[in-house]
């Protein structure tokens, strides 16, 4: 039996509980309270959702297409300079949001070190829908790989060599073992993964700007009308809560069923 918590523990996770939920909640409620004035009906609440939604999702997609090659090649081979690889793959999640917009744009810009070879193809990217995918992917991406890396690396090798022996090929080992068992992880990565593009702010108003119905998401929305619109404000945001709340079960759910 596990032995009783000391009284002022207790009393010390309780007052952080209360300062971590409270605000939540006030903004949870407030948030309810501004839907029933049909706020969510104005266009720019429903623009900011849609462009939240489209690019999250492409930012998604994009993660599991280029991340989980990457992660499989960390989490099941040992190479030369891979802690370094691994460090650098983490370093947006290091780098504040605005340093990342502002690489992006150095990169990326019309002025930067890729501009002039986009302008020739007739791609311009900078302040642009675009803008806003490759900004949430930058600084969500490494979330998803870490997480995947991990559940990749749980996978006990013999089974997949147990599954090759009995003559199964590669891709089927693939769909039938490796990404069933690596499941949860992949599915925590993902939710990570979106959470982050959901809520990303600085690289997206540093690279892609905030225009109305192209590049303005949910957060730039929530900060653009704090004083001319706050029932939209606080709806979005008590619908941030929501959301954060079902993808915090999602990652607890996936994580017990390891």
């Amino acid at each position: 039996m596990k032995p009783k918590p000391p009284i002022f523990l207790v009393a010390i996770s309780l007052l952080m509980l209360a300062f971590l939920l409270l605000p939540v909640l006030v903004l949870l409620a407030r948030g309810i309270q501004a839907a029933f004035t049909g706020v969510w009906h104005s266009n720019g609440v429903l623009q900011a959702l849609e462009v939240s939604l489209w690019s999250s999702a492409i930012c998604v997609a994009l993660c599991v297409l280029l991340g989980l090659p990457v992660a499989f090649l960390l989490a099941r081979y040992r190479f030369w300079g891979q802690d370094t690889l691994e460090a650098l793959l983490d370093l947006p999640v290091m780098l504040p949001p605005v340093v990342a917009g502002l690489g992006l744009l150095l990169v990326f810009g019309r002025r930067g070190i890729l501009g002039p070879g986009l302008e020739l193809a007739g791609l311009e990217l900078a302040f642009s829908p675009a803008a806003v995918v490759l900004a949430q992917l930058f600084v969500s991406a490494p979330y998803f790989i870490r997480a995947a890396k991990i559940g990749l690396h749980n996978i006990p090798p013999d089974l997949e060599g147990a599954a090759q022996v009995d003559g199964a090929s590669w891709p089927q080992v693939l769909r039938l073992i490796t990404l069933p068992l690596a499941f949860p992880a992949l599915l925590e990565g993902l939710a990570l993964c979106w959470a982050r593009a959901l809520g990303e702010f600085g690289a997206t108003i540093l690279f892609a700007g905030s225009l109305e119905g192209k590049t303005r998401t949910v957060t730039l929305q929530i900060y653009g009308t704090l004083e001319s619109d706050l029932d939209g404000a606080l709806f979005l945001s008590g619908l941030m809560s929501v959301l954060a709340f079902v993808l915090l079960f999602v990652i607890r759910r996936s994580s017990k069923e390891k």
